[in-house]
């Protein structure tokens, strides 16, 4: 593994942006730390394990989630990372729904094994004797990360469209998105929370549009004026004036404003910034923004070195499992500490339980150690699936094998998935499928009696959806659908940095 990553990372082409690669590497640290740090395990008073955030008890500790609610940087590496990857598939002569079939088997490999591990995990219990109620709660606690890939999923299925709309009015696309969002926010705090329901959508497409602009700046492309300009302005000046002007709107719209000072939800408040995202969260994100562009100088010319790009890619190569598997670390632990008698639960805030933080970090450490161990090669193997087909009813060369037309297509209803349109709807059809058991499995009640831990009909549907976009990708159109191009490298090699997409030239 060590050559390996001494390899990629030889690989790295010069004009790749390897500081959105760091940026990548340290939001998921800042995730998984914050996590770790505010999550509060006890016993109610059936002595049943229970949890919840320590930043209930704890309300000084709000302001610690302006600098680590990173989601956005992850939307903001995305954008970059998605324009560079699909302009680049477009230069080949590809279309954009196998590049999004491409794109979302990335997301959906590790994916689909933590939602397996789980679901048997909770059979397995429920036949030693664990009630479902009792299942339930666990594996929704360790299922928290699965609402981030709902919605960038959604994100990344728009990416063909959403980068048309940069291309043709550039800035102008963020701005509108966020109007959008203001207009919510104002519905709201006025009528119903369902108000803002579309912002779930237009809050993370508007820091993912500025991923494009980003690129743009890079590549020198664009040079429209005004709000259609499609380069972003990175100048110090810039970074300044995000910097200060981000962090005075939060402070206004937090402290003398109607938001809360969270960035992570907490029960029982009247708004949330982070379901959907709000203003304050997208002005927190302008603030990053402004102190991400101050510091890229210095880090381009840091990650020049061998030893930190390492570093950095070594994190990439396993970003997303170590994302998706954090809380189930978790889990793990409290278990084990559990099972053994040996759970501290000193009063959040005391001086024990801080000093219980260390402890409690380091063996979570190695916890996430071992899982990562175990689930990282599916996030980093290579090569295409196994076909899902008999033989005779795979694609082939012209005029050649049983069940194909002279065209290579299978006959019939499975020839029709390779033409343009009928595999674009089925694509979408199955990323809608994905991206909705996702959301029904965060939005169903975490004590629900749920046989597998999860909603079934959620299982169901995320499963169909996956085992379709597999068997598409595994069966792309014949020989001649798509213009012949000579073979174009990854950024690393073969198996490119992960996690929101790789942040290509």
């Amino acid at each position: 593994m060590r050559r390996r990553l001494g390899q990629l990372a030889r690989d790295t082409p010069a004009e790749r942006e390897r500081y959105l690669d760091l940026l990548r590497a340290l939001a998921i640290a800042a995730v998984v730390l914050g996590h770790w740090l505010i999550i509060v395990i006890d016993y109610d008073r059936a002595g049943r394990l229970t949890g919840h955030s320590a930043l209930v008890d704890i309300p000084a500790g709000r302001p610690g989630t302006w600098l680590f609610q990173v989601m956005p940087i992850f939307f903001l590496v995305g954008g970059y990372a998605n324009a560079a990857s699909l302009s680049s598939h477009r230069r080949r002569g590809g279309r954009a729904v196998d590049w999004l079939l491409d794109r979302t088997a990335r997301l959906l490999r590790p994916t689909t094994a933590l939602i397996l591990v789980l679901a048997v995990a909770a059979l397995a219990a429920q036949l030693v004797g664990a009630d479902a109620e009792q299942v339930r709660p666990v594996i929704w606690f360790a299922t928290i990360p699965l609402w981030f890939l709902a919605a960038y999923l959604a994100v990344v299925a728009l990416t063909p469209a959403t980068y048309a709309l940069h291309r043709q009015y550039g800035l102008a696309v963020p701005l509108v998105l966020l109007v959008l969002v203001a207009a919510g926010d104002v519905g709201r705090l006025t009528g119903p929370q369902e108000t803002a329901s579309g912002s779930f959508l237009f809050g993370w497409l508007a820091v993912h549009q500025l991923g494009y602009a980003w690129r743009d700046t890079r590549t020198g492309v664009g040079n429209r004026r005004g709000l259609r300009r499609t380069r972003l302005p990175m100048g110090p000046r810039v970074g300044v004036g995000l910097l200060l002007g981000g962090f005075a709107a939060l402070l206004a719209l937090t402290l003398a404003g109607p938001y809360p000072v969270s960035m992570v939800n907490i029960p029982r408040e009247r708004l949330h910034n982070m379901s959907p995202p709000s203003l304050a969260l997208l002005a927190n994100a302008a603030w990053q923004l402004g102190l991400i562009l101050l510091l890229r100088g210095p880090a381009e010319r840091w990650l020049r070195r061998t030893r930190p790009w390492l570093l950095v890619v070594a994190a990439n190569v396993v970003v997303l499992t170590v994302f998706l598997w954090h809380i189930t670390a978790a889990v793990l632990l409290v278990g084990a500490l559990h099972a053994l008698d040996a759970l501290p639960t000193p009063t959040v805030g005391s001086g024990a339980w801080w000093l219980w933080r260390l402890p409690w970090l380091v063996a979570l450490g190695l916890v996430l150690t071992v899982l990562v161990a175990l689930f990282s090669p599916i996030e980093t193997r290579g090569g295409r699936p196994p076909r899902l087909l008999p033989r005779r009813l795979r694609a082939g060369p012209p005029g050649g094998r049983p069940g194909t037309g002279p065209d290579g297509r299978p006959r019939g209803p499975l020839g029709a998935l390779s033409r343009p349109i009928p595999r674009a709807t089925v694509t979408g059809a199955g990323i809608a499928a994905v991206v909705a058991a996702l959301l029904d499995n965060s939005l169903t009640a975490k004590d629900a009696p749920e046989a597998l831990g999860l909603p079934g009909a959620a299982v169901a549907s995320y499963l169909a959806g996956a085992v379709v976009l597999r068997w598409l990708r595994a069966h792309p159109p014949p020989h001649g659908d798509t213009p012949p191009t000579g073979p174009t490298p990854a950024p690393h090699g073969t198996t490119p940095p992960t996690g929101p997409g790789p942040a290509a030239r």
